[in-house]
């Protein structure tokens, strides 16, 4: 695609990739190639936060208004295909891309004044609070209650899948605030403390040994109505968006391509099992280029949505699609991983971090070989969260094929 960038956009290109050369450390890439989850640790995440919002490119998706550096589509989505090939942490996703355009279109703006100069600083570090038992894919049926008294609510419920809410300060979630008409219509949105009487944290372990994500319960815990996003009622309109900035709001493709990459380099030294390397094997060749046609694809769809915001049309149901074959294309890329190594590729220890001084030592093969497992079941999740393949599909049928 390069060929189609105009003399400037080479020319920010060569910016970015300077940029990265001096401030993305070894030690930076080491760390975010051996973390198996989609989300960084905070030890990574936000040290990489901090060097990007220093130079004024954290908030690279948000309007100049409010804090943004005013790039094109095209500028963001070079900046996100250099960070993916220079192997730099990925951002922190909930706070930068999920929560700050719901804060900077429906918030008040004593709510902008206040969140979105400490979502940048790292001050606040916020997880997601949506999918509750039993209400995962039927979001509109969560249970969660907001009660209102005067100018307070007293929430009552639990939330689960909580992505990184052992590390958070805040949560961004959605309430029943009402239980009369449509279910859909009684949802609110609100912003709470974590480190508050009655709020209590369950962690969950994954099939990969990560603690990644938790349950939270809500115990009578008290916010001010002051803390609501938006008109009472309208959570279901607020979710609806974020979901589609969570789908859509990313470039995928850029890092699915990378990790290919490592893969196929790292398959010129493995044994084949017939007395040559399996990067020379026929049947292996032609996976790995399924599999490329299959992410150079999703590149193309991300262009084309990137094509429509440039000209002023949102990201709309079509981020469904970007949702549901880029989940599938990454459990390929891991499935290939696991391959690749064979045996020693199961090599799965539970300690974690996979990085630093205390990370376990592989005692039989390669880094590489010690992350594709964990990676592997990590993976496992991306048809589920976010919305399952299963929900995509149904919003494509009704909202872009019109069935």
């Amino acid at each position: 695609m390069d060929c189609d960038f105009s003399s400037d956009e080479l020319a920010f290109r060569d910016e970015v990739r300077a940029f990265l050369a001096e401030n993305l450390t070894e030690e930076m890439r080491k760390c975010a190639a051996a973390t198996p989850s989609v989300f960084v640790e905070p030890d990574i995440g936000q040290v990489w936060n901090a060097i990007l919002n220093k130079r004024g490119w954290l908030a690279y998706q948000w309007p100049v208004a409010y804090g943004g550096p005013g790039w094109t589509p095209t500028q963001r989505y070079i900046f996100e295909k250099e960070c993916a090939l220079a192997g730099a942490p990925t951002l922190t996703v909930l706070s930068l891309k999920l929560l700050a355009p719901v804060i900077y279109n429906f918030g008040t703006q004593e709510q902008k004044d206040f969140y979105l100069p400490r979502i940048l600083s790292g001050e606040d570090y916020w997880c997601q609070g949506f999918s509750e038992p039993g209400s995962g894919s039927d979001l509109a049926s969560l249970q969660c209650r907001a009660e209102r008294v005067g100018d307070k609510y007293i929430i009552n419920g639990s939330k689960i899948w909580t992505t990184h809410a052992h590390h958070a300060n805040r949560m961004f979630c959605l309430v029943r605030t009402s239980t009369e008409g449509k279910p859909q219509a009684g949802i609110s949105f609100v912003l709470l403390e974590m480190d508050q009487p009655g709020v209590s944290v369950s962690p969950i372990l994954t099939l990969a040994g990560d603690h990644e994500v938790n349950q939270v319960f809500f115990d009578n815990v008290e916010i001010p109505v002051s803390a609501r996003v938006g008109e009472e009622g309208d959570g279901w309109k607020i979710a609806k968006f974020l979901l589609e900035n969570e789908r859509g709001g990313s470039c995928l493709a850029p890092r699915l391509l990378a990790d290919l990459s490592t893969i196929e380099q790292a398959a010129a030294h493995e044994p084949d099992g017939k007395g040559g390397k399996l990067a020379d094997d026929v049947d292996w060749k032609r996976r790995l280029a399924s599999v490329r046609l299959s992410a150079q694809s999703l590149e193309i769809i991300e262009l084309r949505i990137l094509a429509d915001v440039a000209k002023g049309r949102l990201p709309g149901p079509q981020t469904s699609l970007i949702k549901m074959l880029a989940s599938s294309i990454r459990q390929d890329v891991d499935l290939l991983a696991v391959d690749l190594y064979g045996h020693a590729g199961l090599q799965l220890d539970t300690t974690r971090p996979l990085y630093g001084p205390d990370a376990p030592v592989s005692p039989l093969h390669s880094s590489g070989a010690q992350l594709a497992s964990p990676r592997y079941l990590n993976s496992r999740a991306w048809t589920v969260f976010g919305g399952t393949n299963e929900v995509q599909a149904n919003i494509i049928a009704k909202t872009v094929l019109g069935l």
